[in-house]
């Protein structure tokens, strides 16, 4: 295997140039074969595509190839990867130039489709026309857009076009929940997570694949403000996509996790906002009963480790309707009430004999009975 190259590719070298930290290293190997790596020590993984763990550092290491379109959706392609793929070949079937950029060990780089170039104009732009066989591309390029926003980077004019042109041809239909799940998860974790909904929104592709939120962007177009101050602090995931999902009444929200596979949290989240919202700002104002009955539905008795987030979102909920205004928040007097309930010990109402739904009552009733001190 002495004739074989090995590259640092894709996002690695990418952020590198941009002076962004980086996150992850791929590598590809050109001139080799999976025998030789796996001779080498290299495990296979992924039935798909030739793409190796190193022995010792665990990096993905893939074979050089080249893919060919040959049915619909995300999947419908062909894979060819020999020893005789060249290092441009692989390169060109990538999705944007920027990702396009390979380095050598002792730092060179190789650029065929001036991706540098478009590092400094600042442009996500496509690789080649092939751009347009890839469903998953449309949603790649709007979290790249969301990812560099804040650098001042913008979608090319021609990729925007064949963005447009993939929501048309009806394949978006094809990708799997869970990849939209995915490409929608990584972009979240940018510092600019709106601008991704944004840009599925001007393609239409938000409105095939996110239909509850399309509506409601349509209907409100303020709708993502408060996602924009949860993406400028130190957030959750689950707490920026609540910050946008509150807006949906419950159906809708149940049909967005559907359509996406959404994990509970976010869902739980938005939803006890939802319900829940006028009750929180009026905290001070309810009785025992109202409080410990609020304290319940939003499951703070069970979890009280949630109440950070969940005052965290209704200060940007605040912050994003009345930006004037500062967000009094009632988390000292739940956090009071929370010690307050938490003073009442199950195993004592057990010891009176009290079990199954009775103990539930009568627990309860305890709790309340605290409150009201």
């Amino acid at each position: 295997m002495s004739t074989s190259q090995t590259y640092l590719v894709g996002g690695a070298v990418r952020d590198q140039l941009l002076g962004l930290p980086v996150r992850e290293r791929d590598y590809v190997v050109v001139g080799s074969t999976p025998e030789a790596l796996v001779a080498q020590g290299y495990t296979q993984v992924g039935k798909d595509f030739p793409v190796f763990l190193h022995p010792k550092s665990k990096q993905e290491y893939a074979l050089a190839r080249t893919e060919r379109k040959a049915g619909q959706g995300h999947k419908g392609f062909e894979v060819y990867a020999a020893a005789e793929v060249t290092l441009e070949q692989d390169l060109l079937r990538r999705d944007l130039t920027i990702n396009a950029i390979a380095q050598t060990d002792d730092g060179r780089l190789i650029d065929p489709f001036g991706g540098q170039q478009d590092l400094s104009a600042k442009l996500i732009r496509h690789v080649s026309p092939a751009f347009s066989e890839d469903p998953l591309r449309v949603l790649r390029a709007a979290r790249f857009a969301a990812y560099l926003h804040h650098l001042g980077f913008s979608i090319a004019p021609e990729t925007q076009s064949l963005v447009t042109k993939l929501v048309q041809s009806g394949e978006l239909t094809t990708l799997a929940k869970e990849r939209i799940w995915q490409e929608t998860q990584k972009a979240l974790t940018s510092q600019s997570p709106w601008v991704y909904f944004e840009v599925l929104e001007e393609c239409g592709a938000l409105e095939q694949l996110m239909p509850p939120l399309a509506e409601l962007l349509e209907r409100k177009p303020q709708a993502l403000t408060g996602l924009q101050l949860l993406g400028q602090m130190d957030t959750s995931i689950d707490l920026r996509l609540a910050g946008v999902l509150y807006q949906l009444n419950k159906l809708q929200i149940e049909d967005l996790a559907a359509q996406i596979k959404l994990p509970n949290a976010p869902k739980t989240l938005a939803l006890a906002i939802s319900n829940h919202q006028r009750a929180l700002r009026a905290y001070e104002e309810l009785d025992a009963l109202q409080r410990h009955r609020l304290l319940s539905s939003l499951g703070l008795i069970r979890k009280p480790e949630s109440l950070t987030d969940l005052m965290t979102l209704c200060q940007a909920i605040t912050q994003s309707k009345e930006p004037l205004f500062g967000w009094n928040s009632p988390e000292p007097h739940i956090l009071a009430d929370l010690h307050t309930i938490s003073s009442v010990k199950p195993a004592e109402l057990m010891a009176q004999g009290y079990s199954g739904k009775e103990l539930g009552e009568a627990l309860k009733q305890a709790q309340v009975a605290q409150l009201k001190g």
